[in-house]
C-alpha cells in the first residue's frame, strides 16, 4: 500500500443492466481539498457517488478507485467506510428502533475505536451544528424534516472522522441558515482535520461557504469541463448549455427506461 494520501479515480466506467452511465471519470482529491461536481440532471452525478460507496446494482466495467493506496472496488461498502470514505446521502434512510448514538457506537466498536468516546463527540458535534441534544436519542432520521436529516448526515461525518466525504446534494432540503451551518462545519473539517471532499450539487450557493478548489462539470457520464471557483459563477450566468454547448444534453437512454438499482434508497441516475 502506498503512503500517498489521495482519493484517486482513474478511467472509471459503470453501468446498470445494459446501460452505461459513467463513461470514464478521472479525478484526484487530496486531504483538505474540496472538489465540486455539477452537471445537468441525468449526467451521472449520484451514480458516481453510489459506485464509489459500493451500492448494489451497479457494474463497474473499467477503471480503478483507490483511497490512500487501498483498492476500494475490491471492498464491501462497510469496508470502504472503515477505510475512511463517507457518503452523505441525498435521501437519508429512516431506521426505526436504532438511535444515532447506538449506530455510531457500533461503528466505533467495529472500527476498533473506543465506543465510550462517542457520546461526548456527539454532543460536541451537535453543538457545532446547532442540533438539540434530544435528537441524539431518537430513532435515526425518523419523523425528521429534510433539513434535520441532512444535519444528521453532517453530524455522523464529524463523529466518524472520515478521511474523504462524498456529499450527494447535501444542500437539498436545507434553508439558507442551515446550509451555512452545515457547509461551514464541513469547511472547518477540511482545514482542521484534512478532510477531502467531493461535493455533488446543483447550486452555487453551497460553494459560497464550502470553498471549492476545483469545480468539475459532468455530462454524458464524463467530466467535460474543469475550472476554479469562478466556474460556478459562469454556470449561474450562462447555464449548462452556455458552458457545455451540445454536451449539455444527455442521450435519452441514460434518462429513461432503466431499472432501479437496489440499495441506498434514492434515484441512482441523477
Amino acid at each position: 500500500m502506498s503512503d500517498e494520501r489521495v482519493l484517486r479515480i482513474t478511467g472509471l466506467r459503470a453501468r446498470v443492466a445494459e446501460t452505461e452511465i459513467l463513461r470514464g471519470i478521472d479525478l484526484e482529491i487530496r486531504p483538505g481539498e474540496v472538489h465540486a461536481i455539477m452537471g445537468p440532471n441525468g449526467s451521472g452525478k449520484s451514480t458516481l457517488s453510489h459506485v464509489l460507496m459500493g451500492r448494489p446494482g451497479y457494474e463497474v466495467t473499467g477503471g480503478s478507485v483507490t483511497l490512500d493506496g487501498v483498492d476500494l472496488l475490491e471492498l464491501a461498502p462497510w469496508e470502504r467506510a472503515q477505510a475512511g470514505l463517507f457518503l452523505c446521502l441525498q435521501h437519508p434512510t429512516e431506521v426505526p428502533g436504532v438511535s444515532l448514538e447506538a449506530l455510531l457506537t457500533e461503528a466505533a466498536r467495529a472500527g476498533g475505536r473506543d465506543p465510550d468516546t462517542v457520546r461526548q463527540a456527539l454532543i460536541t458535534e451537535a453543538g457545532r451544528l446547532g442540533i438539540d441534544e434530544h435528537f441524539l436519542d431518537r430513532p435515526l432520521n425518523v419523523d425528521l424534516s429534510g433539513g434535520e436529516k441532512k444535519r444528521n448526515e453532517a453530524l455522523q461525518l464529524g463523529v466518524l472522522g472520515a478521511r474523504y466525504a462524498v456529499l450527494d446534494e447535501i444542500d437539498s432540503g436545507l434553508d439558507v441558515d442551515a446550509l451555512a451551518t452545515v457547509a461551514r462545519r464541513i469547511q472547518e473539517a477540511t482545514e482542521e482535520d484534512g478532510l477531502g471532499v467531493l461535493a455533488i450539487t446543483h447550486f452555487a450557493r453551497l460553494l459560497e461557504v464550502l470553498e471549492p478548489d476545483r469545480i468539475h462539470v459532468l455530462s454524458r457520464g464524463s467530466i467535460q469541463v474543469t475550472g476554479g471557483p469562478e466556474l460556478a459563477e459562469q454556470l449561474e450566468a450562462e447555464g449548462y448549455v452556455g458552458v457545455l454547448g451540445d454536451a449539455a444534453t444527455d442521450e435519452p437512454e441514460t434518462l429513461v427506461g432503466l431499472p432501479h438499482a437496489a440499495g441506498f434508497g434514492d434515484d441512482p441516475f441523477a
